[in-house]
């Protein structure tokens, strides 16, 4: 079953309630989406764990509702 743009968003700001979260559907399909997501808990953290912990909000949605999911994140200016 395929997850909607809300549930996403919802679960991100559950685990980073400061993030800015935006969400693209890619494909109009459900199951293929963007999401750039802002926060200042990833100041100072690499790429990958930044990528990590969005993952990690996603409780293992990730390959089984999720099928794809291409991340952007980033640090609010002046964190």
């Amino acid at each position: 079953m395929a997850m909607d743009a809300h549930e996403i968003e919802t679960l991100i700001k559950e685990a980073m309630p400061d993030a800015e979260v935006n969400i693209e559907d890619l494909r109009g399909d459900g199951d293929h989406y963007a999401a750039y997501v802002t926060s200042a808990s990833f100041k100072g953290k690499s790429r990958v764990k930044q990528h990590q912990m969005v993952y990690n909000a996603l409780k293992g949605r990730m390959g089984n509702e999720l099928h794809a999911l291409a991340l952007q994140t980033t640090v609010p200016e002046g964190a």
